[in-house]
């Protein structure tokens, strides 16, 4: 140990050594976030401008979508930039806040699709009380408590880890900061960090898979018991978005982190890692644009204003 200095920089994983794919990969990143970006941002704008979707479903949604913003945007443009200047650097401070955003807006992410479960469950089980248990200071303060716990969730879990010295190696076998992939570097004993881990991450991944499945058990009963087709119909297209989105992203994650180690190689782990943390913010605004009639018009409606060509000669003429 006398002869191990105290680690202040790490080295990140590459997608490749060549430097024409790492311009590749800089421009499907690119490509990707800027996808990410107009997606979200236009559904926020949708839910802030149209006031036929100022409800609490679209509330949390537009909270989901900015969640889905930030969310990318913790690794993403780290990446970009190491690709596009040849380098794999990464502060110790710039790892420290990698660690602590990327759990703070996943588990943020996760308390808000549990909310948004619940306030499916009340709107189609009990329809006549739902504007006395969903009113704007039940939301608001489900919102909050969202980012409160996720503070705290994600200060736990960034403690844990970076307590632990780092004096040998320095190169995370990843293309952002991982605690899984920083435990493996750490210099002393991390079994019972590893435990620490595994058991939060269970309780809680468990706590909101129950909730969930509970909601949703309820909702099919409620469902099943409309007697038209098309009220069934619609009930459904309000609740299979959420159950979409749900599903990719904690089944993506369950993937990552509990899949055998000794039997994926770091490109394996990368390229898992991406489903949930790069493609899943893409994928969120798609599923709920394309499943959505009310945000389908309030986005033709954006279109008709701002880029129509009668709007471009007004703009113009102003």
């Amino acid at each position: 140990m006398s002869n191990q200095s105290t680690v202040t920089e790490f080295l990140l994983l590459r997608f490749s050594d060549v430097q024409e794919l790492q311009i590749l990969h800089f421009v499907v990143f690119l490509v990707i976030y800027l996808a990410a970006l107009m997606g979200n941002l236009l559904i926020i704008t949708a839910v802030a401008s149209d006031h036929h979707l100022h409800s609490p479903m679209y509330f949390f949604l537009g909270n989901l979508s900015f969640l889905d913003v930030c969310y990318i945007s913790v690794t993403v443009p780290k990446s970009m930039v190491n690709s596009l200047t040849n380098t794999r650097l990464i502060s110790f401070s710039g790892c420290v806040s990698q660690v602590y955003f990327g759990i703070f807006f996943a588990f943020s992410e996760l308390v808000l699709l549990t909310a948004m479960a619940y306030d499916r469950y009340v709107a189609i089980c009990h329809p006549l009380r739902y504007q006395v248990i969903m009113t704007r200071g039940a939301c608001a303060q489900m919102a909050a408590g969202s980012w409160i716990s996720s503070c705290i969730y994600s200060l736990l879990h960034t403690a844990n880890t970076f307590l632990l010295p780092f004096c040998g190696s320095n190169v995370v076998d990843q293309f952002f900061c991982d605690i899984p992939q920083l435990l493996k570097i750490s210099c002393a004993d991390t079994s019972a960090n590893e435990i620490v881990d595994i058991v939060c991450s269970a309780v809680v991944g468990l706590f909101f898979l129950i909730s969930i499945l509970v909601s949703y058990i309820h909702i099919l009963s409620a469902v099943l018991r409309i007697p038209s087709a098309q009220g069934r119909y619609k009930a459904f297209s309000t609740c299979l978005p959420h159950l979409v989105v749900f599903s990719l992203f904690i089944s993506t994650g369950i993937y990552t982190y509990l899949r055998p180690g000794s039997e994926s190689s770091p490109y394996q782990g990368m390229l898992a890692t991406m489903l949930y943390s790069v493609v899943t913010p893409v994928i969120n605004p798609l599923i709920y644009s394309l499943r959505n009639k009310e945000i389908k018009e309030a986005l033709c409606k954006i279109q008709a204003r701002y880029f129509s060509p009668r709007a471009f000669l007004l703009l113009n003429i102003g």
